[in-house]
Order: structure tokens, then C-alpha cells, then sequence
């Protein structure tokens, strides 16, 4: 048994130290020979050992096969024609580059003004708003005012209420006038705008002269400009701008007090104890001058009182630009949306349909289920028209639309020949006064 497995072993031994001599023979690398060589030498000086029996060497893949050498074929030149074809070509490309390049660039220029415009009118729309515009007020207030002992009452309200007012001298004396400067400026430069309002402050005596003048002129026809110290320049004033709305604001700052604390304060006693007139002739100088001058009097007790009217009348004057605004509309009474009513008409012409079934609904005693039936087999006016004209007799008009079926509640009825006749009248008929019940 021994000398069997002896012998397996010298054979096993034998085949693999054939095996390691071919594969000894091969190099990966042919220009590494120094280093090939002094493996070989190591190889050889180191016994032989079965332990490494099993270690094996990688052969290289098999170099390529060198190349045959054959030249590449010759490349073809192109004609004069054909490079300046391919010239021609990249320049319509590069041309065609640009204009896309600018188109974008001025779409992009476009939509960056449009949302500048849009920006601007935002702004303007807001600066117009109530809250807003009255910021841009200014009370301009003429200095005889102030020699009254009253009229602080009127500067610390405004200024209490930061409300923007100047002291200046003006045209007319004892007169109060608004300006409000304006988003942007226009074309002439102009910052502001001087407001068409106008309030005279004016005292019993001012007015009585005033009162005076009117009765005269209209007894005696005389001339405008012969009506006294007060009447004379403000006519004047009116004649150069007939736009001004004047209000003269009559107090008697130097009254009887006991007059006053009596209950029976009223300016036209205070004229006709003065004046000896009548409550009729001061009546018709109030109407000459707001018939004839438009201005309107009005009298108050203190200055507490004139203060109230001019803080009003700033009020009204920086609402008035918001309004403007809304009223520009073509058809103001028209409101949009679905709380009014009304019915959207987009640009496509859908919506249409819903306008007729509301002008249907108009009529008395009809329902939206009988404008829906009526709506569903004539979607048009010009369609139920066209359907009047094609019958013979007037009574088969009047009950066209009385078998037209309406559905309400799961429920199923006529809508009968009184509606129908009343459709009919409402579209035929050519008298305005026609009742239609």
C-alpha cells in the first residue's frame, strides 16, 4: 500500500513540474528582459517544493498582429461651388441665430415694459385711493383769515390731523383753496393741480355789502364791476376761471352774544335787524347768486363750524379722484359677477346663453325651469324669431311655446299658453307701452 501511494505522489509531482517548465517561458512585457532573467535565475536557485505546486502564471492574450500597412484612402477635395455653398449656409445659420437672439431679446424688452406699465397704472391706482390721494392735499389758506381770534381752531385741526396746509397770499382775500399734486408730471411739468373748490370766509358786514350790491345791480341794472368791494373781484375771479365752485361761509364773529344765547340765532333776523329787509329780499339774492354766479351761502355760528365744513369738503375732494375713476366705465350699471345678476360674456361668445335665459327670467311670474325649456330648443333670440316667422296664423305664434315641457322637482309640467302669448308680445310687439299682463 505503500509503494502504491508513493508512486501517485512522484506522478502527481512529475506532471505539475512538467507544467511549470512551458509556462516558465512565456514574458507579458518583451522590452522588461533584464527583469525576466534575474526571475529565472531566482527560479531556478529555489528548490522545488510541492507546497507551490498549486501557485499558476497568467498567460498574456496574444499580441495583435501588426498592421498590413495599407495608406487610408485619399480624402476628396471639395469644389469652389460647394465651399461656398457650405459658406452661404453657415451664414443664413448664424443670421438666423441673430434673429432668434434679437426676437427674444425684444420679447423680453416687451414684457418688461408691459409689467412696468402694468406697475405704474397699480401705483397710480393705488396713490388714488382715498387713504392715499388725501396725502397729496394741501389746504391752502389765505392770511387775512388768521387775524380772526377764532382761526387757530382751524390750524391745530389740520394739524392734528396731519393734513398738509400752507399759509399764502391769494387772489381773493379771506378765501381757502386746495391743490393736490399730481402721480407724475405731465407734459408741461406741471407738479400740481389747483382743485375747482372755493370757500370765502366772509363776516355779517362782508355779507350785508354783499347783499347790498346784488339788490342794487338787479334794480338798477347796473355793471358787475360797480358791485361793491367783496362782489367785484370775486366776479371777476368767476369770469377768468367759470369752472371755480365758490361757497361763502357767513359768520358774524363779532355778534351780540345775548342774540345768540336767546335760541332764536338765525342770520337773516341778524340782516333784517341790521338792514331793516325783508326775509323775501334776502331770498332772492340767495337764489340770483346760486342760479345766476353759482355760489352757494351758507351760514354758520364759530369757527368751530367752518372748520367742519372745510374739513369736509378736503374729504369729499380726495375721494372725488377714485370716483372719477370708476365712473369711466361704458357701462357702469353693468356689474360683473355673479352677486349682481349679471352674466359674463367671454370673447369666444360663450355666456350668451346665460343672457338670454336671464332676459327670459325678466318677464313676470317665470321661473329659471321655464327659461331653461325655452332656452334648450331656441338657444338664440334670432332662432325663436326665425320660428314666429315660418307659422301662418297669430294665434299659432301666441301658443308656440305652450308644449314646451318643464321639469322642476322631478316633476313634469306645460308652460302653458299665458307665458307662451306673453314671449310672444315681449319679442313682436312694437309699442313701448304694451303691457304685457
Amino acid at each position: 500500500m505503500s509503494v502504491l501511494r508513493r508512486a501517485k505522489t512522484w506522478e502527481i509531482s512529475e506532471s505539475e513540474d512538467s507544467d511549470h517548465e512551458p509556462k516558465a517561458a512565456f514574458n507579458r512585457d518583451e522590452s522588461s528582459t533584464d527583469s525576466r532573467g534575474d526571475q529565472e535565475e531566482n527560479s531556478k536557485n529555489l528548490p522545488s517544493s510541492p507546497a507551490k505546486s498549486d501557485s499558476t502564471v497568467t498567460l498574456p492574450p496574444p499580441r495583435p498582429e501588426a498592421s498590413s500597412g495599407t495608406p487610408s484612402p485619399a480624402r476628396k477635395r471639395r469644389t469652389k461651388e460647394e465651399i461656398e455653398a457650405d459658406k452661404l449656409k453657415a451664414k443664413q445659420r448664424k443670421e438666423g441665430r441673430e434673429r432668434q437672439k434679437a426676437a427674444r431679446a425684444r420679447e423680453k424688452e416687451e414684457r418688461r415694459q408691459e409689467q412696468q406699465r402694468r406697475r405704474e397704472a397699480a401705483d397710480n391706482l393705488k396713490s388714488l385711493r382715498p387713504e392715499n390721494c388725501i396725502r397729496s392735499l394741501t389746504v391752502c389758506i389765505e392770511p387775512a383769515l388768521l387775524q380772526h381770534d377764532g382761526s387757530d381752531i382751524l390750524l391745530d385741526t389740520l394739524a392734528m390731523l396731519e393734513w398738509r396746509f400752507t399759509v399764502e397770499s391769494q387772489h381773493l382775500s379771506h378765501s381757502i383753496t386746495w391743490t393736490r399734486d399730481l402721480p407724475q408730471q405731465g407734459e408741461d411739468g406741471q407738479a400740481c393741480v389747483v382743485e375747482e373748490q372755493m370757500v370765502l370766509v366772509l363776516t355779517l358786514a362782508d355779507f350785508v355789502d354783499i347783499v347790498i350790491s346784488v339788490r342794487e345791480m338787479v334794480d338798477s341794472e347796473r355793471e358787475e364791476t360797480e358791485m361793491g368791494t367783496v362782489l367785484s373781484p370775486l366776479l371777476e375771479c368767476l369770469n377768468r376761471k367759470p369752472n371755480k365752485v365758490v361757497t361763502m361761509l357767513v359768520t358774524d364773529f363779532e355778534s351780540d352774544q345775548g342774540i345768540k344765547e336767546s335760541g332764536d340765532y338765525f342770520p337773516e333776523q341778524m340782516l333784517r335787524t341790521k338792514l331793516g329787509m325783508r326775509n323775501q329780499d334776502v331770498q332772492e339774492v340767495l337764489v340770483y347768486l346760486q342760479l345766476y354766479k353759482n355760489i352757494s351761502v351758507v351760514f354758520l355760528e364759530s369757527w368751530q363750524d367752518v372748520t367742519d365744513h372745510v374739513c369736509a369738503v378736503t374729504k369729499a375732494l380726495s375721494k372725488r379722484p377714485f370716483k372719477l375713476l370708476t365712473e369711466r366705465c361704458e357701462l357702469p350699471f353693468c356689474v360683473d359677477g355673479s352677486w349682481a345678476s349679471g352674466a359674463r360674456v367671454e370673447r369666444d361668445g360663450s355666456g350668451l346663453k346665460d343672457v338670454w335665459s336671464r332676459q327670459i327670467q325678466q318677464l313676470n311670474r317665470v321661473s329659471p325651469a321655464v327659461a331653461s325649456a325655452v332656452t334648450e330648443s331656441f338657444p338664440s333670440p334670432q332662432l325663436l324669431l326665425q320660428a314666429y316667422q315660418n307659422l301662418g296664423s297669430e294665434a299659432e305664434k301666441k301658443g308656440m311655446l305652450a308644449g314646451l315641457s318643464v321639469k322642476t322637482e322631478g316633476k313634469e309640467r306645460r308652460i302653458g299658453p299665458e307665458i307662451s302669448a306673453r314671449m310672444y308680445r315681449c319679442l313682436t310687439t312694437e309699442n313701448p307701452q304694451l303691457v304685457l299682463d
